[in-house]
C-alpha cells in the first residue's frame, strides 16, 4: 500500500526530460512511486472526493501521463511500462447513495482517463460502473471541529470492496 500523503511530490514542470530516462529527473518520490506500480500485478487506486481529486494523485497521473505520451507521440506503437496492468478504481466521499453517480464522473472517470493515457486496464465494477467503484457514507453529521463527521455502513461497504477487489484480482494473471 502507497500512502501518497508520505511522500514530498512536485508537480510536472513539462521540461522532458523523462523522454530518455523514462524517469523524473527532480522528483525522488515520484521515481520509487512509479517502480512500484511499473513491477506491480496491478493496482488499486483509492481517492476520496474533494476537488475532484487530492493534489498529490493529480501530481502522481500527471507525470505518468507525461512520460508515456512523450514516448507515444513519437511512436504511436509505444507499450508503456503500465501497459495493460490491471488497475482498480475505489472513490468515496461525503455524499449519501445520491452523490455516487458525481463521484463517478468527478473521481473514478478522471482517474480512468488518466489511467488510459498511461495504458492501463481499468477494470469496472459493473456495466453501470465501468471505472470502479463508488462508495458514500451513511450520514455526515456537524461537530465542533470544522471537519463534517462522517458515518459508513462498514458492513455494506466491505461486502462491495471484497467483491471488486476479487473481480480485479482475477485479471493480474490474465
Amino acid at each position: 500500500m502507497i500512502d501518497l500523503r508520505e511522500f514530498d511530490l512536485a508537480p510536472c514542470t513539462g521540461c522532458g526530460k523523462c523522454f530518455e530516462s523514462r524517469r523524473c529527473c527532480r522528483d525522488k518520490d515520484f521515481n520509487t512511486i512509479y517502480n512500484k506500480i511499473a513491477d506491480s500485478n496491478g493496482v488499486f487506486f483509492v481517492s476520496p472526493h474533494y476537488a475532484p481529486i487530492p493534489a498529490k494523485l493529480c501530481m502522481l497521473l500527471e507525470k505518468m501521463e507525461e512520460i508515456t505520451f512523450l514516448h507515444w507521440w513519437k511512436d504511436n506503437t509505444y507499450q508503456s511500462e503500465m501497459y495493460h496492468i490491471p488497475a482498480g478504481i475505489i472513490s468515496h466521499g461525503g455524499g449519501s447513495d445520491w452523490a455516487l453517480t458525481s463521484y463517478k464522473a468527478m473521481v473514478n472517470d478522471t482517474i480512468a482517463n488518466a489511467l488510459d493515457t498511461i495504458q492501463c486496464k481499468v477494470i469496472p465494477y459493473s456495466a453501470e460502473w465501468n471505472t470502479g467503484i463508488a462508495l458514500a457514507v451513511k450520514d455526515v453529521i456537524g461537530d465542533k471541529d470544522i471537519f463534517p463527521v462522517q458515518m459508513y455502513d462498514w458492513e455494506i461497504m466491505e461486502r462491495q470492496i471484497q467483491e471488486y477487489v476479487k473481480y480485479v484480482v482475477q485479471q493480474f494473471d490474465m
